[in-house]
């Protein structure tokens, strides 16, 4: 087995540990300093940006299992070696969902709270008796009900909000009190249906993965859609969003605010309109920083699974894209 990250000896000596038949292991930080044996290794286990570099020289490869739940550089139609065609892709889920709720409601209680205004308020010596808002009784809208969406709708019923999801199709997670339907088995009116998901929310997160169908899908209509007290917070994916729509949106007031970890460019240009955009905070892509304590444990399921014959876990549906 090769593993591929820049973490490849942290990584290692997790697997080490836990003992696993039949595994010999080689690894590198790098793609261009892989071992001469990698090239018979059937199992990849690394960063998919590091590992779609070095499958040209990897023929043996039967499974890849990604360090990341975003697999899109293994997706790359240009890639000699295909995903779901030459080998398995299994991605890293059910490791982000509570790091994911840490961030989400640590800004939602921020604003709900103002922290941020009592505390310019102290700095001022000024005494502000505002009242502050509650999480109780108000509307999350979540796009997107994976295992990092399905993590933030169990979260928002501890603090006794409404929830409502935006899927393809999926309604596995009872903590959504309403679901809505990309794909719009009604008869194909999927517009109408973002839009009615959008109406009235006080809180909008968006953790989609990076599909053809996801891109963009926080334009000027949804924004639109959505009141004006509405708060937008995007820890998923920066091409889920039309920047420059979001931007007027918020220069207007038709939004709220806005928290943006993720950005179509990182780091985000010193230029970018966004960096002078009223009520944005930008956490330059920190919501969720796993390590390798967090996703080893994923790899050694997966392998005995692997060794036994049997289905893998996460497996990536590489005509969905996740």
């Amino acid at each position: 087995m090769l593993v591929l990250s820049r973490h490849a000896g942290e990584y290692c000596r997790l697997i080490e540990a836990a003992c696993l038949p039949d595994l010999d292991v080689v690894s590198a930080t790098d793609p261009s300093g892989l071992p001469a044996s990698a090239s018979t290794c059937d199992i990849v286990f690394g960063e998919p940006s590091l590992v779609a570099k070095a499958l040209p020289v990897l023929p043996a490869v039967r499974w890849v299992q990604a360090t990341w739940a975003g697999v899109e550089p293994l997706l790359d139609p240009a890639l000699r070696r295909r995903a779901g065609q030459d080998y398995i892709l299994t991605n890293a889920r059910g490791v982000f969902g509570a790091l994911m709720s840490e961030y989400v409601f640590g800004y939602m209680l921020a604003h709900e709270r103002r922290i941020l205004e009592k505390y310019d308020a102290q700095k001022e010596r000024r005494w502000d008796s505002r009242p502050p808002g509650t999480l109780r009784g108000k509307r999350l809208g979540l796009l997107g009900v994976g295992t990092i969406g399905a993590a933030l709708a169990r979260t928002a019923k501890h603090f006794g909000m409404a929830v409502r999801g935006y899927t393809r199709a999926s309604e596995s997670c009872d903590a959504v009190d309403e679901y809505f339907h990309s794909d719009d088995r009604a008869g194909g009116h999927g517009r109408r249906s973002l839009n009615a998901f959008a109406a009235d929310l006080d809180y909008l997160v968006s953790v989609v993965p990076d599909t053809a169908a996801t891109r963009a899908l926080v334009d000027e209509q949804l924004l639109t859609a959505l009141p004006p007290r509405a708060v937008f917070i995007n820890p998923g994916r920066g091409s889920v969003v039309d920047e420059a729509a979001l931007a007027r949106a918020l220069s207007s007031g038709r939004l709220a605010a806005a928290v943006l970890d993720v950005l179509q460019t990182e780091p985000l240009p010193a230029d970018h309109v966004l960096w002078r955009t009223p009520n944005v905070t930008i956490t330059s892509h920190t919501a969720a920083l796993s390590g390798p304590a967090d996703i080893a444990p994923l790899f050694v399921t997966n392998y005995q699974r692997f060794v036994a014959g049997g289905p893998l876990i996460y497996c990536v549906d590489v005509e969905l894209g996740y």
